[in-house]
């Protein structure tokens, strides 16, 4: 039996989403509380992977496990009961043999928050980026329009190893939010480079603050 996930964790004191050395990243902790339930042999496939640091609000997940042994209902229970504070199972269902989290996936939300202001705001500060310059609403939406649509991303990603990467995306939008010192930046698009949005986020920002030559 298929299960997809819905996930949501809180990613500060998090190495990310990808299972490494250490086991303090999501899918680590995911597999663990597979492997406590009884499926010892679960692999977790997610859509995407995350860095360290970065939160998800709704990241997509899939696992095989043996039929019959608990409800779905009973899998989200279970799971949550063995996974820490900052990781949660928000949803879960039963998917067909051949869907895949990754493979499946029509798209991909990332959120930017930025904090311009003179000191950082207590409730935001693991979860913005805090800068001191004054941000021009108008020139940040300029800078996100350059962005959308079908572009080399090369320069604005960080390479994972020395093998030539593929690096044509499409992103379908960049929306801007302006509340207050509070400036958040969400990027759509069918899937990201490595470090690709934190990258594009501080060239819009450094645009926006007249710091880019």
């Amino acid at each position: 039996m298929r299960l997809l996930l819905e996930i949501a964790y809180h990613g500060a004191g998090l190495n990310g989403w990808q299972s490494q050395a250490g086991g303090n990243t999501v899918q680590d902790f995911l597999e663990k509380a597979f492997h406590a339930l009884g499926e010892r042999e679960a692999s977790i496939h997610g859509s995407g992977r995350t860095d360290a640091g970065v939160h998800a609000n709704a990241q997509q997940a899939h696992v095989d496990v043996a039929n019959g042994r608990f409800t779905t209902h009973e899998w989200l229970t279970a799971l949550n009961a063995h996974l820490p504070p900052a990781i949660r199972v928000m949803a879960l269902r039963e998917v067909s043999e051949d869907f895949h989290a990754r493979f499946s996936a029509i798209g991909k939300i990332y959120s930017y928050t930025i904090w311009s202001a003179p000191m950082t705001h207590p409730m935001l500060a693991d979860r913005s980026w805090h800068v001191h310059w004054k941000l021009d609403p108008d020139s940040i939406r300029a800078a996100c329009s350059l962005f959308e649509g079908t572009h080399d991303f090369a320069a604005f990603s960080a390479r994972r190893t020395k093998e030539p990467e593929h690096t044509v995306r499409t992103i379908h939008c960049i929306e801007t939010d302006f509340d207050g010192p509070k400036i958040e930046l969400r990027f759509e698009g069918g899937g990201f480079l490595y470090k690709m949005v934190r990258i594009l986020a501080a060239a819009i920002t450094r645009h926006a603050a007249g710091r880019c030559g």
